[in-house]
């Protein structure tokens, strides 16, 4: 039977559960899983069902436009594998435990392509069946650049766009084609620490954790809204070359676990930030 994943924000009132529900009841649908919040300081209330059966979307979206407040946004998506494009330039590590989970299942996406400003992960890439593109920046403008990669991406439509430590910072042009759809690892824990050299940075404050961040692109650098971070921690006897090394289990794991929240749909994006449901 088909599974539905419904998502509705909308501020809160009296009796939402019981009139969401009763749509799907009135339209012979089960609900397989239902989670609920309220948001304290702004009374936005927040749910993610899944409901089973012969799902008209249509109907169900007529449903819960009748019932709910006029400034509701709603939300149904089939639940099944995303399709995405993976973005890379020279390190490894991320791209490969996305590739090595896609192969044995574990990722919830098709990957569609492997674009690289560089071709140095080609031969990974082939390994596993999947196409690379190599779109080089070399001797032509940032804006002609990613017109060729935005041209390149389009041919996918993909539904997500996964920075897989892409090194290269994004124009406003490019960020604003796909707005909430580009994910990025960052390696450190945000705020702290943002641009390049973050373990360095971080060594020369004598830290005693790292981290790191997985969010959404927005057009302020490393400051969109966050979806998953972890931290390890570290001392004094390690280089910044050590922690740099360590930081790159940490990155490639938040990755991971992040592109699961989103590509499971669990995660609603207000404003510069998240509300997750896992």
């Amino acid at each position: 039977m088909q599974e539905i994943i419904v998502k509705i924000a909308c501020p809160d009132e009296k009796g939402l559960v019981h009139k969401i529900t009763g749509v799907f009841y009135h339209n012979q649908h089960n609900v397989i899983s239902n989670q609920e919040f309220v948001e304290p300081d702004t009374n936005i209330f927040f749910m993610r069902s899944v409901i089973q059966g012969d799902v008209d979307t249509q109907r169900i979206l007529n449903g819960l436009t009748g019932i709910l407040p006029q400034q509701a946004q709603i939300t149904l998506s089939v639940k099944q594998k995303k399709n995405i494009v993976i973005l890379a330039t020279k390190e490894h590590h991320c791209l490969s435990e996305l590739l090595i989970r896609h192969h044995f299942g574990e990722l919830n996406a098709n990957i569609c392509a492997v674009i690289g400003n560089h071709d140095h992960l080609a031969e990974l890439v082939n390994r596993f069946g999947i196409p690379f593109y190599h779109i080089s920046a070399e001797g032509i403008s940032r804006e002609e650049h990613e017109q060729l990669m935005h041209e390149k991406i389009n041919n996918f439509q993909p539904e997500y766009i996964v920075l897989a430590k892409y090194m290269r910072i994004l124009t406003p042009w490019l960020v604003e084609q796909y707005p909430d759809q580009i994910i990025n690892i960052h390696h450190s824990f945000l705020p702290a620490f943002i641009g390049a050299n973050p373990y360095k940075q971080a060594y020369e404050r004598g830290v005693k954790i790292i981290g790191a961040t997985a969010h959404f692109v927005n057009n302020h650098l490393d400051e969109g809204p966050i979806i998953r971070q972890e931290v390890m921690h570290v001392d004094h006897t390690q280089s910044w070359q050590e922690m740099a090394q360590a930081g790159r289990d940490v990155e490639k794991l938040v990755l991971a676990k992040a592109l699961k929240l989103v590509f499971n749909d669990n995660i609603f994006v207000i404003g510069n930030k998240t509300v997750i449901f896992e």
